[in-house]
């Protein structure tokens, strides 16, 4: 099946292509004259997808395209400060080879015209053993995901035609804005515009900038953000010269054209857009890439007032641990009192990315909730990306819920988040798995609010929860076939793989039932403790041990092995029927705490 926007950029683009104004630059005699019916349109998404129609693997010269990026590299190896001595940042409001320096310092008004990208590529200087040409390339591939080249033809051509820009070098050597050998500064400059790119490339290198500065097919970071911010509020005021602000007004995206035919617009954190189509109008635009562009931006709601959602919810689920009760069989009076205050901790599921708006719902959220609830637990395993005001805005939760006696825990899979909070001296309880976090709030409830709640540390076979509907003479039988165990704390009891070796009973102690999540790393899945069994379950699963049980500390079990379980199966028909009777009942238990753990976990 195509996709729609497939479908919709095939329709985009045989429209378009009947617009036949505009001319195409040449650079001159001896150069080849470029084809007007070439054109291309690419929208490259924030996570590396590319949609692509027309002529989106030609290559062309990057000429003015290539600003932004020289720009950002000056910004990361000098920083604001020092480029904002040599280049400012307004628009100029006149064409991009336009005089227009400031008299009393010869400042440019901005890197987007001519004079202010001169004066951009005189800040880099060679590093690493690497010419500031070479480095300036590099940055270039680094943002379109491949090597690119220099035409050295359309060097040549270009010199030759460059009276006004060797003006221009010199000009601003004079001022002291261009330090060093003009004449080199300049050819750099030309160098940098006769990168060759496709449609493709630069679709790419407006999506990396669209992404935070890290290329999404690669994954290369290629140009921090705090560069990224400052270029890209650059090419909105200035990237389309003295027609920037109709852009504005009719598109609405950061942007640069080139005269080599091609466009580049950014939708920060959704998408990259790269025309290509020769024909220029009179402002050096390509007329083709221009109507794309302002369709683009109407049809799909792509200005920046437009995709700017209002205050779009970070939140994704919200409820008391009643509804997500752990895995810990707890005893009668344990969880009657936990049925009554386990509202008193409560679990926000967040997702999405934590910038301003989530991390202002996720804090209305925890703000507005009852003055009871004791303990609050987000759960951040969803979250994309965690911004510095929400970093700042979890800290300053931790610290008001510790002023009232409560406490903030986090559901942290990877820990990212988690060490964040350490480093800045906020460190908040944190837990991989929902089940641990909830089990950690049930624990500290019970100590809260069970005053005087006895709750068993040893529980016999005979009082074992799991045989009570049993006859007591019954039970008495069956433990006379049961054999003593007792495990350190670490030891594994069973591993997965292993053969179904009888039924565990926990007399004292606790286990833990672990599994290997994705990435390679175990994940505990619940805790059992007293009173519990363990090991049937893997009669249901070709005889083979699904999890790994491990002592957390000291534990005691009374193990019914597989030979006297086949052994009573033969012997006594009638009481091993009681006894698969009473597990099978004790198995229902569990199973309605893990359906509404799981209806929890998978409810929208």
């Amino acid at each position: 099946m195509e996709s729609p926007l497939d479908s919709y950029l095939r329709a985009l683009h045989a429209d378009i292509a009947s617009l036949t104004g505009g001319t195409p630059y040449s650079a001159g005699p001896g150069t080849p004259d470029p084809d007007p019916s070439q054109f291309g349109i690419c929208l490259a998404t924030a996570d590396g997808y590319v949609y692509q129609v027309g002529d989106t693997a030609s290559e062309f010269s990057i000429q003015s395209i290539s600003k932004p990026f020289t720009y950002g590299l000056a910004l990361a190896d000098l920083g604001m400060d020092a480029v904002d001595e040599k280049v400012d940042v307004e628009p100029s409001g006149d064409p991009f080879n336009e005089v227009s320096l400031t008299k009393s310092s010869g400042r440019p008004p901005n890197a987007m015209v001519n004079a202010g990208a001169l004066a951009a590529t005189g800040l880099i200087k060679g590093s690493g053993g690497k010419s500031a040409i070479k480095r300036i390339v590099r940055t270039y591939s680094e943002f379109a995901g491949r090597h690119l080249t220099i035409d050295k033809h359309a060097v040549d051509a270009e010199i030759k035609i460059s009276d006004r820009n060797h003006a221009f070098a010199y000009l601003l050597s004079s001022y002291g804005i261009i330090e060093g050998d003009p004449t080199a500064v300049l050819k750099n400059y030309l160098r940098q515009c006769s990168v060759q790119v496709t449609c493709r490339d630069l679709s790419i290198m407006a999506a990396t900038l669209a992404n935070g500065g890290t290329n999404p097919v690669t994954g290369v970071q290629a140009m921090d953000i705090g560069p990224v911010e400052r270029v890209l509020s650059v090419m909105m005021t200035s990237g389309m010269y003295d027609d920037a602000g109709s852009w504005v007004a009719s598109v609405g995206m950061p942007a640069k054209s080139g005269v080599g035919g091609g466009i580049i617009a950014v939708l920060p954190g959704e998408v990259g857009l790269a025309v290509y189509s020769p024909p220029l109008d009179h402002h050096g635009n390509s007329v083709r890439g221009v109507a794309v562009s302002e369709r683009l931006s109407h049809d799909m709601e792509m200005h920046f007032v437009r995709s700017a959602r209002p205050g779009r919810s970070a939140i994704r689920a919200s409820y008391d641990i009643t509804h997500a009760p752990s895995g810990i069989r707890r005893t009668d009076e344990g969880a009657a009192l936990l049925l009554e205050f386990g509202n008193r901790a409560q679990v926000i599921e967040l997702t999405g990315d934590l910038i301003f708006a989530g991390t202002e719902s996720m804090v209305r959220e925890v703000s507005g909730l009852d003055s009871s609830v004791e303990f609050v637990v987000l759960d951040v395993r969803r979250v994309d990306d965690v911004g510095a005001v929400a970093l700042t805005m979890f800290q300053r939760l931790a610290a008001s819920l510790a002023d009232e006696h409560r406490e903030l825990l986090l559901i942290d899979g990877e820990g990212s988040l988690a060490d964040a909070l350490n480093n800045s001296g906020h460190a908040v309880p944190t837990f991989r798995t929902r089940t641990a976090a909830v089990e950690h709030c049930e624990d500290r409830l019970l100590a809260i609010h069970g005053a005087g709640l006895n709750l068993p540390a040893t529980v016999s076979v005979a009082a074992s929860p799991a045989l009570s509907p049993m006859d007591p003479a019954d039970i008495a039988e069956l433990a006379k076939l049961m054999e003593r165990r007792r495990y350190d704390d670490g030891e594994i009891v069973r591993r997965v793989g292993q053969r179904f070796g009888g039924i565990f009973f926990i007399v004292s102690g606790q286990i833990l039932t672990l599994t290997t999540g994705p990435d390679g790393k175990r994940i505990r899945l619940s805790t059992l403790s007293a009173g519990m069994t363990f090991g049937e379950l893997a009669l249901g699963s070709e005889d083979r041990q699904e999890t790994t049980e491990k002592a957390d500390g000291p534990v005691e079990l009374m193990v019914l092995e597989a030979d006297n379980l086949a052994k009573l199966e033969d012997e006594n028909p009638r009481l091993a029927t009681e006894l698969w009777k009473a597990l099978t009942r004790d198995a229902y238990t569990r199973v309605d705490q893990y359906l509404r753990e799981t209806a929890v976990r998978i409810r929208d």
